[in-house]
């Protein structure tokens, strides 16, 4: 039984444990906050000290010229076209290629298993920068440069995906695989039926986090695509903040319509997200 000052200790603990939470949630949400406000703000209102985070007046130029760009060709349209293709194929072939990986991995029984998931886990060590130049090298000699595939295929397959997959599948219910077996199942039509329809929540983790880092990248299309029409959301902010510096509400116009996309399918996704990081953690742990 608890006494008084035992009573009083745990609610400091968890009086101390919201109060840090809360200010996590500020400093994590403040910056998008200032930006989802700025975009409707003239420029010469963000500068200004207070800062208002309420606008007065909502500024819509902002917007225009972040859709029109610099040299008013309007291509932001395409660059969010492109981002969308290309975050898009590589969600859906890394999630499709980490399920099929993950499920031979953690339930067939083969020589050298381990071997292969080793050799593969041993890839997440390398840091991309590493690979950088080979990788371009091999892309421009077999002529992928300012095309999709240059921006698709070397990332199509996915190191932390398959063992991602792999470790929520292999606490998976074999009983379930057996009497499906039993009763005629190919394991196709086993792959299709039991184990993806069951694999929602990690599926949905894996395809916000591919998304996520096909969407913010910046570094791969820097080096192979030097065409506008080819070029990615990233790429486009680049340009429009380093030639409209002095334009502080266009480019937070810029920022807040390239965060759209993620933000809806982040709310789309949510309850599967918050689920597959649960699982993951716990099978983690």
């Amino acid at each position: 039984m608890l006494n008084i000052s035992d009573l009083y200790k745990e609610k400091a603990s968890l009086a101390l444990m919201y109060f840090l939470l809360i200010v996590m949630v500020i400093f994590t949400i403040a910056p998008l906050l200032f930006m989802a406000t700025a975009a409707f703000m003239p420029s010469r209102d963000i500068v200004k000290m207070p800062y208002q985070w309420i606008p007065k007046t909502f500024h819509w130029p902002n917007f225009f010229k972040a859709i029109a760009g610099n040299d008013g060709k309007f291509m932001f349209p395409r660059t969010l076209l492109n981002s969308l293709i290309v975050a898009s194929t590589v969600t859906v072939t890394t999630v499709f290629i980490a399920c099929m990986t993950g499920y031979g991995l953690a339930k067939f029984k083969f020589r050298g298993r381990m071997i292969v998931f080793l050799m593969i886990m041993a890839t997440m060590m390398i840091p991309f920068e590493a690979i950088m130049i080979p990788l371009y090298l091999v892309t421009t000699k077999i002529g992928l440069q300012n095309s999709y595939g240059g921006l698709i295929i070397p990332f199509m397959v996915s190191a932390f995906g398959v063992f991602m997959m792999r470790q929520y599948l292999v606490t998976f219910p074999d009983e379930f695989l057996e009497a499906a077996r039993i009763d005629g199942m190919g394991e196709m039509r086993i792959f299709w039926t039991i184990i993806f329809p069951n694999s929602g929540p990690t599926i949905a983790t894996l395809a916000i986090l591919s998304f996520r880092a096909q969407w913010d990248n910046l570094l791969w299309p820097l080096l192979v695509i030097q065409s506008e029409k080819m070029k990615t959301v990233p790429l486009y902010i680049v340009k429009f903040t380093a030639e409209k510096h002095s334009d502080e509400g266009a480019m937070m116009a810029v920022a807040l319509l390239a965060s759209v996309p993620m933000f809806i399918l982040f709310f789309v996704l949510s309850e599967y997200f918050v689920g597959g990081s649960a699982v993951y953690s716990s099978r983690k742990g």
